[in-house]
């Protein structure tokens, strides 16, 4: 996915401040228009003297916004440097409402929930390795606009041959130790989704146009990687990811990247905000083709 926004991290708290600022907290965000639902996630520290809202658009990467202000019961957000764009929420009851307003006119509604903390112990014991795919067709698995479907299975291998469609698994997971090689081209760029909420980058575009929270392996805005693994565009790679809870590690090609680290909220593209649920695994098929994928299998927590 490119990037859309800029990122900054904040190591901040989980719980809702009620009492200090009724907004305080991370927040899964819901946005309804005439045309379409999505997500969203934001994150509120502070009050009137120090405020601090960080937000995740439907795309890009999460940003810390600019402008934002409390006025009265109502939170403003502006989402845009000219404020063409702006959320405004009420908070009652530990929940969140607001409206989506676009040049001064309505143009969606927004709810929010708390963000859960997620906070799983790590398993004592995890299952035997499953196959998601099985080397031969897409049983398992189903594109999201299958009049664009271009995944196809070849030779072993799970392959986007053009972009169109992305994929996902017809099963859903919790925690999860997934193993998955990929191949990814000179230029290619895709993502796993984990739980469909965040996104693992897959990207080989231009050496040095990428940075740690935007490279192969990232926690796409969120998470950076960590150390140098050579790029190898049009070769296989492995990659071993776990996640429990909000705490992910990933281990490209033997070489931990991401150790034990905090993913805050969704990311851009997600399929929804409903962080406490169990979700599917999510193949970006749209931005390019050519990506082939193979040897991917989860194991599970005490089975």
């Amino acid at each position: 996915m490119h990037r859309l926004s800029a990122f900054c991290l904040a190591g901040l708290s989980l719980v809702p401040a009620y009492a200090a600022n009724p907004f305080a907290g991370r927040w899964d965000l819901t946005v309804k228009t005439p045309k379409d639902t999505y997500p969203g996630w934001m994150q509120v520290t502070g009050d009137t003297t120090d405020l601090q809202v960080r937000v995740q658009p439907r795309s890009g990467s999460a940003f810390n916004v600019t402008g934002a202000k409390l006025n009265g019961e109502h939170l403003i957000v502006p989402m845009d440097k000219d404020a063409n764009t702006v959320l405004e929420f009420t908070e009652s009851k530990h929940a969140l409402s607001g409206v989506l307003r676009r040049r001064g006119d309505n143009a969606g509604t927004i709810t929010g929930l708390p963000a859960p903390t997620l906070n799983h112990k790590p398993p004592q014991r995890w299952s035997k390795p499953e196959p998601l795919f099985n080397g031969r067709d897409l049983t398992g698995w189903e594109p999201d606009k299958p009049q664009l479907n271009h995944w196809v299975a070849k030779d072993g291998s799970l392959v986007n041959e053009t972009k169109g469609a992305n994929l996902r698994t017809t099963r859903k997971f919790n925690d999860f130790k997934l193993h998955v090689e990929l191949n990814c081209p000179e230029n290619g760029n895709s993502g796993i989704y984990l739980r469909g909420r965040y996104e693992m980058q897959v990207e080989y575009e231009p050496a040095g146009t990428e940075d740690a929270f935007h490279t192969m392996g990232a926690i796409y805005g969120a998470v950076a990687t960590k150390g140098t693994v050579a790029r190898t565009p049009g070769q296989w790679e492995s990659f071993d990811i776990t996640l429990v809870g909000r705490t992910v590690t990933v281990v490209r090609n033997g070489v931990t990247i991401i150790d034990n680290q905090e993913i805050a909220g969704i990311t851009g593209g997600a399929l929804d905000s409903n962080e406490g649920d169990p979700g599917v695994f999510y193949i970006q098929g749209d931005h390019t083709g050519g990506i082939l994928f193979r040897n991917i299998t989860i194991s599970e927590p005490g089975k």
